[in-house]
């Protein structure tokens, strides 16, 4: 029997509950109390399945996404393109997002210490996650991001403590149903859990963490995906339950996850403000380290070079110094993310597409390919991603407002 051996499954925790995250779960709570908890559980379970597939191509194939994406593209035209379109989806995109993930932090730590400067934090935040980056040990970083993961997860369910949310409003919230002027939000909520570039990630990262490809090392990667996306999907719902509790109905107006901090201390004292601080600190340099990560391992994968090669730290620095560069400077992402939202919306349901063909080679995985069970699930959260990549490609482009 499989012992729980959290690890990747973490990393993919910890980069999507990032800044983003946190904002759109603040507002959701805010604005709608707890009527759009369905949307998150359903963002969980959808995660889950994409996830446990990436992992089990890790493990049981031996494959990045990024490589098992260059061999099945075909002729070389193709080839090219799914090379550009990762590229600038998680090379360019990542970068992009970068600048909100220090930023996040950022506003995590003027949460805790009262007002700072945000440059000279963002300075020592990239600092802080430059060596994790550069590290040619894999398990040094998941150490890390761990203990980060840790901290974020109790920092926020001891603010939900504080406030205590009401338990049967929040059961009345797992009933599917969209509150008049809702609709953006739960896709937003969707949105912001199930990302393309953690895919990637996963894969890449259970094939270093286990190096064999037997039904040990698979269960290991399933208990990973499910307890660790299962805690980063009930740290979302604690978010969105501490923001309903404490703002929903009051007439405030929260915009942030750095406002929920501010907006709660009057009523639960120093405490709570300090727990939403940490939590928004740990949020934002998770994703700090994970999004350049991410983005090397994919480059690196379609370019056909190893990983912790010159290219994956070329990459993974590229990335922490533009988005560095963006939120020291004051500059705006707005239009390197309106390029991200497009590439990454065209990008998430051709990759969740590709993964669930993958997944069904008998040649690649063997006995380990996609069972009934998983194909159904795997087709219906194909759907979503369809969906939510349309939106995300019309809402840059201004068609969606």
């Amino acid at each position: 029997m499989a012992k729980l051996s959290i690890g990747p499954g973490a990393l993919v925790a910890a980069a999507f509950i990032g800044p983003g995250t946190v904002t759109a779960c603040t507002v959701a709570g805010a604005d709608f109390g707890m009527a759009l908890v369905w949307a998150l559980v359903f963002a969980t379970v959808a995660t889950v399945v994409l996830q446990e597939m990436s992992a089990r191509l890790g493990v049981g194939a031996r494959l990045g996404l990024g490589e098992a994406l260059m061999a099945g593209a075909g002729a070389r035209p193709l080839r090219w393109a799914v090379a550009l379109l990762v590229l600038v989806a998680l090379g360019i995109g990542n970068s992009a997002y970068q600048a909100g993930n220090l930023t996040g932090a950022s506003l995590g730590v003027e949460a805790l210490v009262g007002p700072v400067d945000r440059r000279l934090v963002v300075a020592v935040l990239a600092l802080l996650a430059a060596p994790a980056l550069m590290s040619a040990s894999y398990r040094r970083i998941e150490r890390v991001l761990l203990v980060l993961v840790a901290v974020m997860a109790l920092a926020f369910a001891g603010g939900a403590v504080l406030v205590r949310p009401d338990l049967s409003a929040l059961f009345t919230g797992l009933v599917p149903k969209v509150p008049a002027g809702g609709l953006l939000t739960a896709v937003a909520l969707i949105g912001t859990t199930i990302v393309p570039y953690n895919l990637f990630l996963h894969a890449a990262a259970a094939r270093e963490r286990w190096s064999a490809s037997d039904d040990d090392a698979l269960a290991a990667a399933r208990i990973d995906t499910g307890a660790s996306v299962g805690l980063g999907g009930l740290v979302s719902i604690l978010i969105l339950a501490t923001a309903a509790a404490t703002v929903f109905g009051t007439g405030a107006t929260v915009a942030s996850g750095a406002d929920l901090a501010g907006s709660i201390e009057p009523a639960f004292g120093p405490a709570a403000r300090w727990l939403v601080g940490a939590g928004l600190f740990a949020a934002g340099l998770t994703s700090a380290i994970t999004a350049p990560l991410a983005a090397a391992y994919a480059v690196a994968e379609v370019a056909g070079r190893p990983p912790r090669g010159a290219l994956f730290r070329g990459v993974a620095l590229a990335v922490l110094l533009v988005g560095t560069a963006v939120a020291l400077l004051g500059l705006s992402p707005v239009r390197l993310i309106l390029l991200a939202q497009v590439a990454n919306g065209i990008l998430l349901p051709v990759v969740a597409g590709f993964l669930l063909y993958t997944m069904n080679r008998a040649d690649l995985l063997g006995r380990h390919r996609n069972g009934l069970a998983s194909n159904l699930l795997g087709a219906a959260v194909l759907l979503v991603t369809i969906g939510l990549g349309l939106r995300l490609v019309l809402r840059a482009l201004g068609v969606w407002p």
